[in-house]
């Protein structure tokens, strides 16, 4: 009886100490949404906690990489409840290993959770990277409200460990934990680059056990990142580190991973060592065939390289190693598709059925991504590859996935940045030139006549370079009504009441000469009348009149690309009309842009020159001001006009 009752008292304790517990745990969770909900009155959702950790050791004497990774978050308001997705990836170099989702919503007081059922794998849609066989996983959280939170875990495991990438800290909801963990066996050295993180607000921690180290980086209560327009890429802004194997020892013999240009070189010319090593008669023909007549090196090289354009569709189709090894030139001819490698291979191997000596194939990463080789000597700074040929002390940058871009004219998504050349034992890293303004102009003469008080007018538009490459690929195949209007779209000056009735094109598949567009058109309630005078602009193309740059912009904009406008506007003075005014010249010039606009009566005309060249791709935060400065002037310069007096 009095083991009855002392049982009896100790279940009461214990269920009064389990009343209490979740009591606080009841009260610490409503007092934490409350918190959040104050601390975060203008978001919809929380990262709570955001943390991957990796486990780094030696196994029968191999590297084992293993990565868990766990992600909770809590929705602040009813509008977050839209929010019920969330995915993660993994591939074929990274192998999900398992995974858990569910969904905790207040029950009575308790924590109740509620499983994810519903996942769907997806594959990943970036068909322009160098190497992609990811899967996504979708996950959709049910039962969400306000105060519900959303967690998942993970774990992978990496099959090479020379491909470990990075971490970001922030997202585009704000962060308050974000926390990246390795642990490394003592025998074995990483590497990292920590960016975007000016004022040193990423906690750094390692701690010395017995048998390994352990690494950590956190970041607290961290900003979401702003989505901008034009920004150059979120990797600029966003606060991340990128880590690496360096090296590890077994048996007193040490290893070399990573860590300098030439272990990376090693590591990726592994590839294409064996790349295009039999000749292939048929591709050896056609390659004859192509070149025949040609005399000169780049002429040969030239028509090799638009004869891949035009015949080797680019189609992105990665998976495992394939992402990284180029595909056999034979097999490329065979299909007549491939991606930026294989169609790297296929140059490459074209051009040595042509006797062209130094062309090579070549690793590079596009301007999605900030890092330089000296920087990032891993896989992080790589995801594209071209050919490369050496011509005296000039370098040609073939890349065929831009089936419009003339020879002679890089990419414009690998501008300034270096190309690793493989040749070899030996490496070369050549930066890619900023392409010169002059050569993406456009080019508009148009020449009027005035008509009871209507515009009728006669244009020709010339378009060069990447802007022809824009220009014609959002035309695409179009015709008929839709490609009117696309023309009407390009071409279009003043108001709602331009009217194009005639236009031809030309040189739509010549790319070594100018995109052109001759057409007609009239204006009706374009000339302004006040009594006898007539007001007339001839300011037709304002470029970068709705460019300001807002006060509150975080990020660079980032422009693609260096254009240069050109505008010749002559205006036929009526017979019965004299010149009353014609608005003074400007000539405005900094290190963003210059600027020059000049009017001239000739005889029984006026001409307006103008021309307007872009001088800098990426304008920084300390460009704002004078941007907005120059096109402030600019803008005004625009509204002048012409005026005539009726005699």
């Amino acid at each position: 009886m009095m083991q009855t009752l002392w049982w009896k008292s100790v279940n009461r304790n214990f269920l009064l100490l389990g009343i209490t517990i979740l009591s606080v745990n009841s009260i610490n969770a409503q007092t934490n949404f409350e918190t959040y909900k104050k601390e975060y009155p203008d978001y919809n959702e929380l990262i709570v906690n955001n943390s991957t950790s990796y486990s780094i050791s030696l196994v029968d004497k191999k590297l084992k990489v293993l990565q868990d990774n766990q992600y909770e978050s809590i929705i602040l308001s009813e509008n977050g409840i839209q929010n019920n997705k969330e995915t993660f990836t993994y591939s074929d170099f990274v192998k999900l290993l398992s995974y858990d989702a569910y969904t905790i919503v207040q029950d009575k007081g308790r924590d109740r959770k509620i499983k994810v059922t519903q996942a769907m794998e997806k594959q990943s849609q970036n068909g322009s990277v160098f190497h992609d066989d990811i899967k996504i996983k979708q996950l959709v959280f049910p039962n969400l409200e306000s105060g519900a939170k959303k967690l998942y875990k993970y774990s992978t495991e990496f099959t090479d460990p020379n491909l470990l990438h990075k971490f970001i800290f922030s997202d585009v909801l704000p962060t308050k934990n974000a926390t990246i963990e390795i642990k490394t066996d003592k025998s074995i050295n990483i590497g990292f680059v920590i960016f975007n993180d000016p004022n040193h607000a990423i906690e750094f921690n390692k701690i010395d056990k017995k048998d390994s180290y352990i690494y950590q980086w956190t970041l607290k209560d961290s900003k979401p990142i702003k989505f901008e327009q034009s920004s150059p890429g979120y990797l600029y802004r966003v606060p991340h580190i990128v880590f690496y194997i360096k090296d590890f020892t077994i048996d007193n013999k040490k290893t070399e991973l990573l860590g300098d240009i030439q272990r990376m070189y090693d590591y990726n010319s592994g590839f294409v060592k064996d790349l295009n090593l039999v000749e292939d008669e048929a591709l050896k023909n056609q390659t004859l065939s192509i070149i025949e007549n040609k005399k000169t090196d780049e002429e040969k090289l030239k028509a090799i390289f638009y004869w891949v354009k035009d015949n080797v569709k680019y189609i992105a189709f990665e998976n495992g190693y394939e992402g990284f090894i180029p595909r056999q030139a034979s097999l490329v001819y065979e299909r007549k598709f491939g991606d930026c490698k294989d169609m790297a291979s296929i140059i490459t191997s074209m051009a040595k059925y042509a006797n062209i000596p130094n062309v090579y194939l070549a690793w590079i990463g596009s301007r999605n991504l900030p890092y330089s080789f000296s920087q990032i000597a891993t896989s992080a700074a790589i995801d594209h590859m071209i050919a490369v040929y050496k011509k005296g002390t000039e370098y040609i940058f073939l890349d065929a996935t831009d089936q419009e871009t003339q020879y002679g004219i890089p990419t414009a998504f690998i501008q300034e940045k270096e190309a690793l050349l493989y040749n070899g034992d030996k490496f070369q890293i050549v930066k890619v030139p900023v392409t010169n303004a002059e050569k993406n102009a456009i080019k508009d003469s148009v020449l009027l006549t005035i008509k009871n008080d209507k515009i009728i007018g006669t244009g020709h538009l010339e378009i060069e370079g990447y802007n022809r490459t824009n220009t014609l690929n959002q035309i695409g195949d179009s015709s008929n009504k839709t490609k009117f209007e696309k023309i009407k779209s390009l071409v279009l000056k003043g108001n709602n009441k331009f009217n194009l009735y005639d236009f031809c094109e030309d040189n739509i598949r010549e790319r070594d000469k100018p995109y052109d567009v001759h057409y007609d058109f009239d204006i009706d309630n374009y000339i302004i009348k006040v009594d006898k005078e007539l007001y007339i602009n001839l300011m037709f193309d304002k470029y970068y009149e709705k460019s300001t740059i807002e006060k509150d912009r975080e990020s660079s904009f980032d422009f693609d690309y260096l254009s240069k406008f050109y505008s010749f506007v002559e205006c036929i003075i009526p017979q019965n009309c004299q010149v009353k005014y014609i608005p003074k010249n400007v000539d405005l010039e900094n290190e963003l842009l210059k600027v020059k606009i000049e009017y001239q009566q000739k005889n029984n005309s006026i001409v307006m020159q103008s021309t307007i060249e872009l001088k800098k791709i990426i304008l920084e935060v300390t460009d704002f001001p004078l941007w907005n400065e120059t096109i402030k002037k600019l803008k005004s310069n625009y509204s002048e006009t012409i005026i005539l007096k009726e005699k």
